[in-house]
């Protein structure tokens, strides 16, 4: 008996090509380990910064100067792909998050402006019926005077925290993928002999 198949929806297909063009490739690289977690290292720390709109280009501008000054080797493509954790429908939790973290560190307990203000302030910036100089001022007042100091400092832990968790979490899973794969491989010998 024949069932029907559902029609594949977008995001299973979206799931579907991250696997099959960056998990499974980056498993199977030759490239070491400590590279790969290196990329994702940098992508995460990059991500849980106030940069937003300069992340790809910072990831490129590190791994320049990383390469040619340092010889410094990471995979630029898991740093692309992790600091897009900071994406258009993640970027004002993540700022929330890193002023609220900046305000408590700078003894600020009783001036967190609320996530419903911040959200206000935020979509404020970004209104289509101010001229780009009006936008900018607004931004640069916002971000610099109001917000600036609490954000770039509350992004230094968390920056650390996910940097060193996504190091460590790289470097096991493909360690022990390459583990399990070469007994594996030892198995299949084995049968064969």
């Amino acid at each position: 008996m024949n069932l029907p198949t559902l029609p594949r929806t977008r995001r299973s297909r979206f799931f579907r090509t991250l696997r099959y063009r960056l998990v499974i490739p980056m498993l199977r690289t030759r490239r070491s380990p400590e590279y790969l977690a290196r990329g994702t290292m940098l992508g995460l720390i990059l991500a849980f910064t106030p940069t937003t709109g300069l992340h790809s280009t910072l990831v490129l501008a590190i791994w320049f100067i990383a390469d040619r000054l340092f010889k410094w080797e990471f995979s630029i493509i898991l740093a692309l792909a992790w600091v897009w954790v900071a994406n258009v429908f993640t970027v004002v939790p993540i700022y929330y998050l890193l002023y609220v973290t900046g305000q408590m560190m700078l003894g600020h307990f009783n001036d967190f402006s609320g996530y419903a203000r911040f959200t206000h302030l935020w979509q404020r910036m970004h209104v289509g019926d101010l001229t780009l100089w009006q936008e900018v001022e607004l931004m640069t007042k916002i971000m610099v005077k109001d917000w600036g100091l609490a954000m770039c400092l509350g992004s230094i832990p968390w920056a650390a925290i996910t940097g060193a968790l996504g190091y460590w979490l790289t470097l096991s899973s493909v360690r022990t993928y390459r583990h399990r794969r070469a007994e594996r491989r030892h198995r299949r010998a084995q049968l064969r002999s």
